[in-house]
């Protein structure tokens, strides 16, 4: 990103607060969808820049985060069974199950390899014939386009002793979920751009007209979500709910064809469960029907798993928007990255993550 300084230059973002400033006469409460984004706020102390009575809600937008703990628990039986290599991204091994966590697999005994891309984990899968290889396929349409071209190129070169353990999830429904609920205080969205560079917008004009909300398509870089905020609020300001696109250099309205024509030969949409909000409607993707032979959940036979939450953890509560991390009492006590009781601790993208690492001290002293 040769010219990435140009999205964190000091005087813009100035101007930008400015302008948020001199437009805003009224409360509002703006979602942000997506971990990164929420990292990127609280890291850059953005939220303390904009007016008082603009509001920064932490939505569920990491992947890792929403991983239902039964999809982990499986994971984690999977994953302890002998002649099984599983494979996944680094930052899944220390989420907590109803018990342990893959770490404690590997620990263990058991062939838990973190890999840098489904493709690793076919490659894997071809060297060693006489093992079986899943990799933990999760996270938002960001992700799911890869994972989707590692099955269609497993089922190509006739890789049997390969599978995916699918936990992909959709944000529209989520969306949806969250504006039908009865505890819902979110006036606008600020939506993913890297979803939707993928995705493109076609699926957020309806959403904006039925729950009349502005949806404005930001970046992750601090002038990125300045200028996607300042939007909002104009659009809250003048009674408007429509979809902007705030990040075109990376978002166009048609989205990725070829990786959306991937994405509906190999997946197919099923209701999913999301961790701490519960089960959503049309929310995720499977695998079809074509590619099901490929489906670790049904070779290793794990749909019938029993999950227990932490009764300390609120991360449910902190994926709803419905409070801040630092008011969950677990946290910075029992809960840390090093014993977190939840996923948005853990994860790189997680809110309550955010939190420990930029404002821990500061609110230490508040107290």
């Amino acid at each position: 990103m040769k010219y990435l300084d140009e999205f964190s230059d000091p005087d813009v973002a100035k101007k930008l607060i400015d302008r948020i400033h001199a437009a805003t006469t009224q409360k509002w409460a703006l979602m942000e969808v997506c971990g990164g984004q929420t990292h990127s706020i609280i890291r850059h102390g953005i939220d303390q820049l904009l007016p008082d009575s603009v509001e920064m809600i932490h939505g569920p937008g990491c992947p890792v985060c929403v991983t239902p703990l039964e999809a982990i628990d499986r994971a984690l039986a999977i994953a302890a069974r002998p002649g099984v290599i599983f494979c996944s991204f680094g930052d899944m091994l220390r989420v907590p199950g109803s018990s342990r966590d893959l770490f404690s697999v590997r620990s263990a005994g058991g062939d838990v390899r973190v890999v840098y891309s489904p493709l690793d984990a076919l490659k894997i899968a071809r060297d060693n014939p006489d093992r079986e290889v899943v990799f933990f396929g999760i996270g938002f349409e960001t992700t799911a386009p890869a994972n989707a071209m590692t099955v269609y190129q497993a089922q190509r070169l006739g890789v049997r002793n390969f599978s995916l353990l699918v936990s992909h999830v959709l944000v529209p429904p989520a969306i949806a979920a969250i504006m039908e609920s009865s505890t819902c205080r979110v006036q606008a969205f600020l939506a993913a751009g890297h979803v939707c560079s993928v995705m493109g917008t076609a699926e957020y004009p309806p959403l904006a007209r039925k729950y009349k909300v502005p949806i404005v398509v930001t970046g992750f870089e601090p002038l990125d979500i300045l200028e996607g905020v300042r939007r909002t609020v104009v659009q809250l300001e003048e009674g408007r709910y429509e979809v902007e696109n705030a990040y075109p250099r990376a978002v166009r309205e048609e989205g990725n064809v070829p990786a959306m024509e991937m994405l509906a030969d190999v997946f197919e949409v099923t209701d999913r469960t999301w961790r701490g909000i519960g089960a959503i409607p049309r929310s995720g993707w499977r695998l079809s029907e074509k590619y099901r032979a490929f489906d670790a959940e049904q070779r290793f036979e794990v749909t019938d798993i029993r999950t227990a939450e932490s009764s300390l953890c609120r991360s449910g509560e902190v994926l709803q928007g419905l409070i801040k991390p630092h008011l969950c009492e677990a946290f910075g006590k029992e809960c840390t990255p090093r014993n977190p009781l939840g996923a948005t601790m853990v994860s790189s993208e997680g809110a309550c993550a955010a939190y420990y690492t930029h404002r821990r001290l500061e609110l230490v002293d508040a107290k």
